[in-house]
């Protein structure tokens, strides 16, 4: 059988989008950059480059965990799902489902455009028989997909713990799109980070060959590149840390000294010492998530975890609002 075509629809936000987010970010006190920004081209290779660290757990112990139950998710969904992926970066993870579920469709959806169509075009290529309908989008945002053919029901796949860089109400109102988008009868499966020893998480945030400052200050080049931004990276210190009050990793990027930055015709005084926030990453026991999901219209239906109890993948069949 010859290799499919890709369906690719195109909702990425325009430049004048970023533009907008990252000056009204910098113009907060304090200063706050959203995570969604990162994921530019080298943004995403510095991305695959941190979940094959040693100190990153959780890409391998959700990996470990698919593997693992990876027909009880089939036996839960049914046959002739159609597979709704949010994230779906180099899309290696789906690759653990779709010969054991056999969608009839498989949605992918990211906001960097390019690596997306690859990661597409790819699954494509490996596997004939499936309908790709791939979607470049800001769901971060309220968002509305594409339809997608076939009369399966709808599983939305979150993995790789991205639901923790939205705020807990954030949270809710995501996932209550989710429900509406896998209406009337679908599910979700997602990926959600445990809390753990801080010791664990600071070394996953902080790894030593230093592939997670290198990815928090590519968020610079890429203002430079596409506003017309002058940071000097070099000024900038990455730091992450868990906010144990909160249940968060959060990261910065710090001032070395005082300085000006100019974005095209606007400019910014960062004050040595200075913290720029960009990225919270929420960690959640599975009873707290749990509450989280049936606010925005879910039932837990199945859980599971690793041995070391890090990581989390919960299976939330649509409920009732």
């Amino acid at each position: 059988m010859a290799a499919r075509r890709i369906r690719f629809s195109d909702f990425h936000p325009p430049t004048n989008t970023f533009r907008k987010e990252v000056l009204d970010g910098l113009s907060q006190q304090p200063k706050r950059i959203a995570p969604k920004f990162f994921y530019d081209s080298r943004g995403s290779e510095l991305f695959d480059a941190i979940c094959a660290l040693p100190e990153y757990y959780p890409t391998r112990t959700e990996i470990d965990i698919l593997k693992d139950h990876a027909a009880q998710i089939a036996s839960l969904t049914g046959p002739n799902c159609r597979l709704i992926e949010f994230g779906s970066g180099n899309s290696h993870k789906v690759r653990l489902l779709l010969e054991t579920l056999r969608p009839a469709a498989y949605l992918p959806m990211d906001i960097a455009c390019d690596q997306l169509s690859q990661a597409a075009q790819a699954l494509a290529d490996i596997y004939p028989w499936l309908e790709v309908h791939a979607t470049c989008i800001d769901f971060s945002r309220h968002f509305v997909i594409p339809p997608i053919s076939g009369v399966g029901r709808k599983l939305a796949f979150f993995p790789g713990s991205s639901i923790g860089n939205f705020e807990p109400d954030d949270t809710i109102v995501f996932l209550r799109d989710v429900a509406r988008t896998v209406e009337p009868d679908g599910a979700l499966l997602i990926g959600v980070d445990l809390k753990k020893d801080p010791r664990v998480l600071h070394a996953a945030y902080n790894d030593v060959p230093g592939i997670t400052a290198q990815f928090n200050l590519n968020l610079l080049t890429r203002i430079n590149r596409e506003l017309d931004g002058n940071f000097v990276l070099e000024n900038f210190a990455h730091l992450a840390f868990y906010n144990q009050a909160h249940g968060r990793i959060e990261m910065h990027l710090t001032s070395l000294q005082d300085q000006d930055i100019r974005i095209g015709d606007d400019s910014f005084h960062f004050a040595r010492g200075e913290h720029m926030h960009t990225e919270n990453s929420y960690k959640y026991d599975i009873t707290e998530f749990q509450d989280i999901a049936r606010k925005a219209g879910f039932e837990p239906t199945a859980v599971w975890t690793d041995p070391g109890h890090l990581f989390s993948v919960h299976y939330l069949n649509l409920g009732r609002y």
